[in-house]
C-alpha cells in the first residue's frame, strides 16, 4: 500500500505555512520590482543535453531525468549505463541555466541590458536532511548585457534592501572575484590543470581550517612548492586591526602585488554600494566584506562572487556571481551576465512568526440556525471592507475552534446570531 507521506525531501504546506511563504514572496517580488527588475517564467523542464552541458557544476549530477517515451525493454537494457540514451528531458536544478536559454531564445524582444526576476521551484536529487530538500524555491535576480561593476552593485543593493524589508537588517555581502582566485593560485605556483581541484579544497576552509586544507592539498598530490607557499600564506602573522571594506582590507587579504585593476574593480563596487545605502550611526558604511577564499563552488563563475551573510545565523542566506561565459554557449557570442539568488527556504524558516499586518482577518462564528443568506451577507460586507473572512459553525469546543483559527492566521472573530444586523457584529481580537 502506498505511503500517505510526500516523497522524501519534499513537503506539504499547511494553510498557515503557505500563507507565510506567500507573504515573504510578495515582499521579495515588490522589492525586486522596485529596483527595476521584471519577472519572467520558464518551463520546469529543460532538454537533457542542456542540463548536462557542463555549465551547471555539481548540480548536473543531481538532476532528475525524465525517461524517453516509447522505450522498449531492449532499449532500456542497452541504455542502462548511459542516462543520455534513456532521457531526453529533465527537471531544472536551478534557474540560471533556463535563464541563459530564455535569453538566447528571446533576446530580440528584450532590452540591451535585461534585468530579470525568476521565482519558482527547482529539483535536485539531494540526500534529504535538515534544511536540504529535493524540491525548493529559488528567488533569482540577474542582469544580462552589462559588463560593468554597476550590475553587481545593483544586485547587492536590491538583495540587501529585500532582506531589510523582511526584517533581517544588518546583512553583509562577502565578496571575492574568480580572477583574484586564479591570480592567487597562479602566484603560489599551482598549475592551471590543478585549479579546479584546489578550489574544491579551498572551499572547505571554514569547515576544516588551514591545517586541514594543507593536508588535503598534499593528499591530492598538488604541486609541493605551491602547497608550501599557500601554507605559509595561510599561517602568516596578522594584526588584529579592523579594516572596513576598501583597498586596505582587500590588499591585506591577498598576497603582495595584487593586480591594481582587480583591486580597483572591487573597491569601486564597495563605493557604489555605499552610495546607495547611507550607513546608520555605528554601522559600517559599506555592508561588504572581502573574502579571498570565497569560492561558492560553481565552475561557471568568471568574475565577481558574492555571498549574503547575516549575524543571526552561521550559514549564508544567498549568493551569486558573474557568469559571462554561459549564454555564449547558446549564442556563439559572449554576453555578460551576473546574478544573485536569495535563499528563500532559509529566510522563511527565520521568519516563522511573520504576520501579515496589512489585512484584517476575521472568523464569523455562527449559530446553527442563522440563515445562509444572512451569513453570506455578513461575509460579503466584511470582505468589501478589506477583510479576509471565514465562516465557522459554533461548536461545543469554542476555545478549540478559536485556537485553530488563530493557528491558520486569523486575527479576530465575531459571534453571529440569527437576525443580527451587520453593524451590530462585535469583532474581537483573537489574542
Amino acid at each position: 500500500m502506498a505511503t500517505v507521506n510526500p516523497p522524501r525531501g519534499m513537503r506539504d504546506f499547511l494553510p498557515a505555512d503557505k500563507a507565510r511563504r506567500e507573504r515573504v514572496l510578495s515582499v521579495i517580488r515588490e522589492r525586486y520590482r522596485a529596483h527595476g527588475f521584471d519577472e519572467i517564467e520558464t518551463p520546469v523542464v529543460e532538454e537533457y543535453d542542456r542540463l548536462h552541458a557542463g555549465i551547471g557544476g555539481d548540480n548536473e549530477k543531481l538532476s532528475f531525468n525524465i525517461v524517453r517515451r516509447g522505450l522498449d525493454a531492449d532499449a532500456i537494457r542497452a541504455g542502462a549505463e548511459d542516462p543520455a540514451a534513456l532521457s531526453d528531458l529533465g527537471l531544472r536544478y536551478d534557474l540560471t541555466v533556463p535563464l541563459a536559454r530564455f535569453y538566447a531564445t528571446n533576446r530580440g524582444q528584450l532590452p540591451t541590458v535585461f534585468r530579470s526576476i525568476q521565482i519558482g521551484p527547482v529539483w535536485r536529487a539531494e540526500r534529504p536532511q535538515k534544511g536540504r530538500y529535493r524540491q525548493f524555491v529559488q528567488c533569482d535576480i540577474d542582469i544580462i548585457g552589462d559588463d560593468s561593476a554597476r550590475a553587481e552593485a545593483e544586485l547587492i543593493v536590491a538583495s540587501l534592501d529585500t532582506i531589510d524589508a523582511l526584517g533581517l537588517t544588518g546583512g553583509v555581502v562577502r565578496v571575492n572575484d574568480r580572477r583574484a582566485l586564479d591570480w592567487m593560485l597562479d602566484s603560489f605556483g599551482f598549475t592551471e590543470q590543478e585549479r579546479p581541484g584546489v578550489l574544491i579544497t579551498i572551499d572547505k576552509l571554514d569547515k576544516i581550517g588551514a591545517d586541514g586544507i594543507v593536508a588535503e592539498l598534499r593528499e591530492r598530490g598538488a604541486t609541493a612548492p605551491a602547497v608550501e607557499a599557500f601554507a605559509a600564506f595561510l599561517r602568516r602573522p596578522q594584526t588584529l586591526e579592523y579594516n572596513a571594506y576598501g583597498e586596505k582590507q582587500i590588499r591585506k587579504a591577498l598576497p603582495e602585488n595584487a593586480p591594481d585593476e582587480l583591486v580597483a574593480h572591487l573597491v569601486g563596487l564597495g563605493e557604489a554600494v555605499a552610495a546607495a545605502r547611507p550607513a546608520a550611526e555605528g554601522i559600517d558604511p559599506i555592508p561588504l566584506q572581502f573574502d579571498p577564499f570565497l569560492v561558492r563552488g560553481m565552475g561557471y563563475y568568471t568574475g565577481t562572487i558574492m555571498e549574503l551573510a547575516h549575524p543571526s545565523v552561521g550559514y549564508s542566506l544567498g549568493g551569486g556571481g558573474r557568469y559571462d561565459g554561459m549564454i555564449g554557449r547558446f549564442l556563439g557570442q559572449q554576453v555578460p551576465a551576473v546574478g544573485f539568488s536569495i535563499g528563500f527556504e532559509r529566510i522563511v524558516d527565520l521568519l516563522e512568526s511573520a504576520e501579515d499586518a496589512t489585512a484584517r482577518s476575521v472568523v464569523l462564528v455562527h449559530d446553527a440556525d442563522v440563515p445562509v443568506a444572512e451569513l453570506v451577507a455578513h461575509k460579503a460586507a466584511l470582505i468589501a471592507g478589506g477583510a479576509r473572512v471565514r465562516l465557522e459553525r459554533r461548536t461545543k469546543n469554542f476555545k478549540g475552534l478559536l485556537e485553530r483559527a488563530a493557528a491558520d492566521g486569523y486575527t479576530a472573530f465575531a459571534a453571529v446570531r440569527a437576525g443580527d444586523a451587520a453593524e451590530a457584529l462585535e469583532v474581537k481580537p483573537l489574542s
